[in-house]
């Protein structure tokens, strides 16, 4: 289970063996909150709905989901928001809070990413997903699983 800590900025990860490992994040810089086109970080209880990436370099770049090359900082333009490394794609569990209609995380793309801003880690920066350093969110990449339970709160 996978615990994000909005107030903190932490990701908790109990995994199946019962070690808990925290995680510095960054969630959004607009705050919290589940409404489509907000680019707030939705709260509640989520799962991960798909892991994508696994196969792809540390620092690889992804675009809808797609492998579009490696980040490189002296090319790479640093103002996009890159979504890098890997993506833990979440899926909102409660019906009216966060599935479904103009609430839904999943067709809102929020995703638990790799950044390319690594020094904001551990303040609100993001645009509605949750940041994490590029070696951190592969560990916890390979250590959790699809349909994993997720809790965003503050």
């Amino acid at each position: 289970m996978m615990i994000i800590s909005i107030s903190e900025q932490k990701l908790y990860h109990r995994r199946r063996t019962g070690v808990c490992i925290t995680y510095p994040i960054s969630t959004a810089k607009k705050g919290y909150g589940n409404q489509e086109g907000s680019w707030q970080t939705p709260l509640g209880k989520h799962r991960v709905y798909q892991k994508i990436g696994h196969e792809h370099a540390i620092n690889s770049a992804f675009r809808a989901r797609k492998h579009v090359g490696l980040y490189d900082s002296k090319i790479s333009d640093p103002n996009k928001d890159w979504i890098l490394s890997r993506i833990l794609w979440l899926e909102g569990m409660q019906l009216g809070v966060n599935k479904r209609g103009k609430v839904d995380t999943k067709q809102r793309y929020i995703y638990i990413h790799g950044t390319h801003e690594e020094h904001r880690l551990g303040q609100a920066a993001s645009c509605g997903c949750i940041r994490m350093a590029n070696q951190d969110v592969i560990d916890l990449f390979k250590h959790c699983f699809k349909g994993e339970s997720v809790l965003i709160r503050l």
